[in-house]
């Protein structure tokens, strides 16, 4: 546990730091607000201070000077332009910081794969991507500076006022001192709360996509009102320690309004008595300095303690900062690409697949996934990947898609170890089907199109056309501009099949995986889509795995696998 809190408190000082560098502008833009404040608050102190002397002696408004009342309003034209500039370089600082971090954490969740859905719920990995980055914005926009504001500007406030009056400064200086001991102890408190709110929310978001998700299964075991009230009851945990947050927030709040108001209470004691014994010799500067002098220090508590309150508003955005470290550190180390010298690209053409004596555990207490593999399979040919469920079959396609390394042994592209591939080339030469097809909300044409962006007319009606997508466009509203759901809602398991097949064939890759990808289809439509499969593998590197009697469709090497070991082979492989 110590650890973990080390390591939050490491993760939180390297995004501070790195925060910092952005800030620097909303920190030079907030000194500069904090000083034509205090000139705001001088030109106030003049204006009131010659009207009480001037009510003293009789004058009235012809005591009034007028320059106070310019400058002041210049002064304010000044302060909004220079608070305008402050919001957007803050509002920057945080977009950029939340768009470096997002893309940390995608680069995180991409090299688990596949793999980091056996530990982690997607709807997990969904909220640390969105919501918990998203919350960091208050991070680096207001906590950043506000964590150097805090003591930069009251130290430059009190520079004019330990000049004008140096008792007040002592005393602004004592009260302001005070303040982040009880930030400190607040803040405990507001870490804690900030996370568990988070911890309650991703279980609400992870309860209620998996209710979304089997809500035909939970209708149909008429279980609908035992889950809507356990919906109701995550939500309402998330209401309460929601409040939580805000209840220690205020609390902190709190603190900072008792040390100003002992301040201003303390600092007009002070310059009561010693106005109060000036008035009894009427009218003179020195009485005029006094009063001008009392209020300016009056005034320019709020400016004092601002920043002070800026840190303790800001208090509550480095809870949750503390609170999404601890979810972002769960996710692996994001693996660094290759450096020039060490990237490796490889014929786009040709490509042979070879395993090594290729070894890799998901759970040591489960036994190795896969023990000393070793095939190859020359370039355009076919293997079949024959065994039971747990075999080791899908193992193989992660270990080829990239998604996991071997732990011993090694996975080789026309002898190039595959770790040493520019991620992009990898990702280009290899095309994957599985059991069931990754579309999305949108026309079936995008989702084509999603394999190559950049194709023309002609090479996605050539690709519709030799996956056998024309055959059921007719019975669509809209061809290939109808849209379907996430998932392919609206779609057969055979049509949207189909649709996978036609963006491999559109991205033309001449590396094929095919994983289980007739498991869940009738007979008859296996037999169709086994068909569309065998044109698309001509002149490819095809490794197919499959439980299907139809595999018999494919001519090539075979490989049985039994518990992660090779039972028996047929061909070369």
């Amino acid at each position: 546990m110590s650890g973990n809190k080390a390591a939050i408190r490491g993760w939180t000082r390297t995004q501070s730091r790195l925060g910092r560098q952005a800030a620097r502008p909303v920190v030079a833009f907030g000194l500069l607000s904090c000083l034509l404040g205090v000139g705001q608050a001088w030109c106030v102190a003049s204006v009131l201070g010659h009207a009480l002397v001037g009510l003293v002696s009789g004058a009235g408004a012809n005591a009034l000077a007028l320059w106070p009342v310019f400058t002041f309003a210049v002064l304010a034209f000044i302060r909004a332009l220079i608070m305008a500039l402050s919001d957007t370089a803050a509002a920057k600082a945080g977009i950029d910081a939340r768009r470096r971090l997002r893309g940390e954490v995608l680069a995180s969740i991409l090299t688990g794969g596949p793999a980091l859905l056996r530990k982690t719920h997607s709807g997990e990995l969904a909220n640390i991507a969105v919501d918990r980055v998203e919350a960091l914005d208050g991070f680096f926009a207001r906590w950043v500076p506000a964590s150097v504001l805090w003591y930069m500007a009251p130290i430059l406030i009190l520079l004019p006022v330990g000049f004008i009056q140096p008792y007040a400064a002592l005393v602004l200086g004592l009260c302001g001192a005070s303040v982040p001991f009880g930030q400190a102890l607040f803040g405990i408190g507001a870490a804690m709360a900030s996370r568990n709110q988070f911890l309650a929310m991703t279980r609400l978001q992870a309860r209620f996509l998996d209710r979304v998700k089997g809500i035909a299964t939970i209708v149909l075991a008429g279980r609908a009102d035992d889950e809507t009230q356990r919906l109701g009851q995550a939500a309402d945990e998330l209401r309460q320690r929601t409040m939580k947050v805000l209840r220690v927030a205020f609390l902190s709040s709190a603190s900072i309004d008792c040390a100003m108001v002992i301040a201003l209470v303390l600092i007009a004691i002070m310059d009561g008595r010693q106005a109060m014994a000036l008035l009894s010799g009427g009218a003179s500067p020195a009485l005029t300095y006094t009063l001008t002098s009392g209020l300016f220090v009056l005034l320019v508590i709020p400016e004092f303690f601002a920043p002070l309150r800026g840190l303790a508003l800001a208090y509550q955005d480095r809870a949750h900062a503390q609170g999404a470290a601890t979810a972002i550190l769960d996710l692996p180390e994001a693996q660094q690409r290759p450096s020039p010298e060490g990237a490796r690209t490889v014929s786009a053409s040709g490509i042979m697949i070879s395993l090594e004596d290729v070894c890799f555990t998901w759970d040591p207490a489960r036994g190795p996934a896969l023990d000393h593999v070793s095939f190859t399979v020359p370039a355009g040919e076919t293997l079949i990947l024959a065994g039971p469920s747990g075999s080791g079959k899908s193992t193989i396609m992660e270990l080829l898609l990239g998604f996991i390394q071997p732990d011993s042994g090694s996975v080789r592209l026309n002898g190039a170890p595959l770790e040493s591939i520019v991620p992009d080339s990898l990702s280009r030469m290899v095309s994957w089907i599985g059991q069931r097809p990754v579309l999305f909300a949108g026309t079936l044409k995008d989702n084509i199109l999603f394999a190559r962006t950049d194709a023309d007319e002609a090479d996605l009606l050539a690709a519709v056309k030799a996956a056998a997508v024309d055959q059921f466009l007719p019975s669509l509203p809209d061809g290939l501009e109808t849209r379907i759901g996430e998932g392919g809602f609206g779609l057969s398991g055979g049509q949207a099949q189909r649709i996978a097949i036609a963006r491999a064939y559109l991205k033309n890759a001449p590396i094929l995986l095919l994983d289980e990808p007739t498991a869940h289809l009738d007979p008859a439509t296996e037999k169709s889509v086994f068909e569309s499969l065998q044109r698309l593998a001509l002149r490819r590197t095809v490794v197919l795995a499959t439980h299907s009697a139809a595999v018999h469709m494919f001519n090539g090497r075979r490989v049985d696998l039994q518990a992660g070991h090779v039972a028996a082979r047929q061909g070369a492989a």
